[in-house]
Order: structure tokens, then C-alpha cells, then sequence
């Protein structure tokens, strides 16, 4: 039997080793340096937000309140001169009943009687005393006026009967308060003129259960 050369089978071997390896792969990009910036953003550090404004807190007026005592041996003479406002609207008028006056060490004090809440009030001072409504001058004399309003407040009654006893126009004796005059009861005000020997200091207090205006006038 003859041998078959071997020959021609080798490079059919090679080549199908050749065709059964992977193919070779392309060269891999490498990933960018985590250094570099990203893209579409800035390099430059971020400023850190401003704070929002703040406004300073509304501030309210200051509340008027009476002195710690009120009686008159704890009180020492009244030195203030200005002109005092208080504003109060109590759902119902009260009504003046009447006014006291008494002399203490120092000072001289009128008290307005009033039934019914605290209202609001007014100490100014005036060149003379006049009628509320008609303007008229009060035949009273004085070396200085300090004219007190109550607002609300009536001296009447549903009736129309005056609740102010003692009369329009007190005299009063004492050292600096000469007279105490109602010369106003109109459309929910009533006045008060207070003539005096001169001026001087004076406060006004407040008063509840019962309802009082408290008027002290130094000496």
C-alpha cells in the first residue's frame, strides 16, 4: 500500500487555527482625567448666597400708665408740662357725674366722677376758657388754663337731664386751682377747664372700679 504525503493538510491547519482566533481589538481610549473641568461649567468658585434683608420689628408706642401709687401722701408734686392724649373707645359712653377737689402737700388734685367704662381724654393747655359750640368766652380768671376733654363721654342722661351735679362753674380755694368749669357736653365730648394761678407741672391719672379722671396740678 503506498503512504499519502501529509504535506498538503498543514496548511489547511494553519489556516483554520488562523480563522478560529480572536480578531484583534482597536487601541481603548483612556477616561478623562477627573482633574479636567466638566463641561458646560465654570472653573470658578461659586459665591455663597446672600442672606435675605431682614426689617427691624415694627416698634409700638409706648403705653401710658398711671404712676405706681396714686394716693396723695405717696406722690411727689407734678413737674411734667406737656400736653397729654389718650385715645379710648369704650362700646358705651360713661357718664360725668360730678367732680371733687382737694388741697395736698404740694399739689392740688380735681377728681371726675364717671359711671360707666374709662374713656379716652385730653390735657392741654389754653389761653382762656370757652363755651364749647358757641365759643363764648367763661367769665372765670385765671393766670393760666388747662383745659381737660373726655371723648367718648356725655354729662347727660337718655332724658337729657344733666348728670354733672354741683353746678358749671366751681370755686375751689385752693393754692394754684382757682375753678373747675364743665363748659362742654356735646355730641359725645365733655369739656373741663381747670383756671388756675399759674401755670405749673400736672399729671393725669387714670382710675377704675369705680371710674375716675385723676387731675393733680403742682402748687
Amino acid at each position: 500500500m503506498k503512504t499519502r504525503p501529509i504535506f498538503a493538510v498543514l496548511p489547511l491547519l494553519f489556516a483554520a487555527v488562523a480563522c478560529g482566533s480572536s480578531p484583534s481589538q482597536g487601541p481603548v481610549a483612556e477616561p478623562p482625567s477627573s482633574s479636567a473641568p466638566a463641561a458646560g461649567t465654570s472653573s470658578e468658585p461659586t459665591a455663597p448666597p446672600s442672606p435675605p434683608a431682614v426689617s427691624p420689628p415694627a416698634v409700638s408706642p409706648p403705653a401710658v400708665s398711671p404712676p405706681a401709687s396714686s394716693r396723695p401722701s405717696e406722690l411727689a408734686p407734678p413737674d411734667q408740662v406737656k400736653q397729654v392724649r389718650v385715645e379710648r373707645s369704650p362700646a358705651t359712653p360713661p357718664l360725668v357725674t360730678g367732680v371733687r377737689f382737694a388741697g395736698h402737700e404740694g399739689y392740688d388734685r380735681v377728681v371726675v366722677d364717671l359711671d360707666g367704662a374709662p374713656t379716652g381724654y385730653q390735657a392741654r393747655w389754653v389761653t382762656q376758657i370757652v363755651q364749647d359750640g358757641s365759643g363764648d368766652p367763661v367769665n372765670v380768671k385765671g393766670g393760666a388754663y388747662l383745659q381737660i376733654t373726655l371723648t367718648p363721654a356725655n354729662a347727660h342722661d337718655e332724658s337729657g337731664e344733666p348728670t354733672w351735679k354741683g353746678g358749671k362753674k366751681v370755686m375751689t380755694r385752693l393754692p394754684n386751682v382757682i375753678a373747675v368749669v364743665n363748659n362742654g357736653d356735646f355730641e359725645g365730648v365733655v369739656s373741663i377747664g381747670l383756671a388756675l394761678d399759674h401755670k405749673a407741672g400736672f399729671r393725669v391719672i387714670q382710675q377704675s372700679s369705680p371710674t375716675r379722671l385723676v387731675i393733680d396740678v403742682a402748687h
